[in-house]
């Protein structure tokens, strides 16, 4: 995952498959497709969703770890979670997360894959906005889980001081949820295009306020 997001719904065409919507930055890169696409359609036979794990440097790791996930995800109804076919946890680098262009997650469809992405966090548990103060729209979105607001003199940089336990906590139950509600509404609801971008990302966004009671059973319109 990453820090300051764009809330904005968001598609590329690539031989990877669909983007829709996620956690983002604004100076987002094609190099996050730089990967080449080797996921292929599972058989029948694979148990979902299957699950990649990058290597993350010594300045990232990951908040929570694939059984939390997994648990996590099981609470949902299975028609929420059943045709998810993987989850990748993804590495950052250093750089790209410093320069803003890097992502928190995303969804991504194609050829049979329903891939949901979580970006590592860093060690130093600061979530970097750059040298503009956030807004207080921004901050807003992250104050359930922490209002630490810092300025760094020395690097110039504006951040949130996150502690290790509620940053566990947003990536299970809001940015996993968040990504998820993205495969929900593609799969149920409609299919991504501008006209309909801010309804896209208003349903991830409510998605994990619904679902974070983990209540299993259907709710109209979810």
């Amino acid at each position: 995952m990453a820090i300051s997001r764009k809330e904005t719904a968001w598609k590329k065409n690539r031989k990877f498959g669909d983007v829709k919507g996620g956690r983002t930055f604004p100076k987002i890169t094609d190099r996050i497709f730089n990967r080449k696409h080797s996921l292929k359609k599972p058989s029948l036979n694979h148990e979902l969703p299957i699950f990649i794990k990058d290597n993350p440097s010594k300045d990232f790791y990951f908040p929570v770890t694939e059984v939390e996930i997994l648990e996590r995800i099981n609470q949902l109804p299975t028609e929420h979670r059943e045709k998810i076919t993987h989850i990748w946890l993804r590495k950052v680098k250093k750089d790209d997360y410093e320069n803003n262009e890097t992502f928190q997650g995303m969804f991504i469809c194609g050829s049979g894959v329903n891939l949901i992405v979580l970006n590592a966090f860093p060690t130093t548990l600061r979530m970097i906005f750059g040298n503009k103060k956030p807004t207080k729209r921004m901050l807003k979105l992250y104050s359930e889980w922490t209002q630490d607001l810092q300025f760094d003199e020395k690097k110039k940089v504006w951040f949130l001081q996150w502690e290790e336990e509620k940053i566990r906590d947003y990536y299970l139950n809001s940015l996993l949820l968040h990504e998820i509600g993205h495969f929900v509404d593609f799969m149920f609801h409609r299919i991504w295009s501008k006209a309909n971008r801010k309804k896209t990302e208003d349903f991830a966004d409510n998605y994990p306020r619904i679902w974070s009671l983990q209540k299993t059973e259907p709710i109209e319109g979810f």
